[in-house]
């Protein structure tokens, strides 16, 4: 168990060593990396402001990374290590690549404190549609469902 907890412990450091560089760099202070059967297959840092993209955190950079270099959608033997615990949106990628195991180092409580409070997500999203900050309107267009046929009808997609 020892040598497990000193992998894990490296993979670890190694996400917050990219945090860190980004940080450095006027990136945002987060890193991730990918691991398949101890080997390093993606790595990420936040890259927000470096690639004007809100959605290129450290944990999205990297399974975008990991998915390119074993080419798979799905990451379902991987561990991804993070400097942070991830938000909404990372967690949401993390179940989306199907990972079945996260490891991460500062909390959310440690982030919010930095400056990075993902609370009132959380609490939009708990709202209702109509109490939500976010004007959200609903049209039911008759083509609407025809992508969902297209793609039941389709005997060679892919699932995911």
């Amino acid at each position: 168990m020892k040598d497990k907890n000193q992998t894990d412990s490296s993979f670890l450091q190694k996400a917050i060593d990219l945090a860190i560089s980004s940080a450095k760099k006027n990136g945002g202070p987060f890193g991730a990396v990918i691991v398949k059967n101890g080997k390093i297959v993606g790595e990420g840092y936040n890259q927000v402001t470096e690639n004007c993209d809100p959605s290129a955190h450290a944990e999205i950079t990297a399974i975008r990374e990991a998915c390119k270099n074993i080419n798979n959608h799905q990451l379902t033997d991987c561990t991804i290590y993070a400097s942070c615990q991830p938000c909404p949106m990372c967690m949401s990628a993390i179940y989306w690549a199907r990972i079945p195991k996260l490891v991460f180092a500062a909390t959310a409580s440690d982030a919010a404190n930095a400056g990075f409070d993902d609370q009132f997500i959380y609490d939009e999203l708990a709202k209702p549609m109509s109490q939500r900050s976010i004007s959200i309107q609903h049209i039911d267009i008759d083509d609407a469902k025809k992508s969902f046929e297209a793609w039941a009808s389709n005997t060679s997609r892919l699932e995911y």
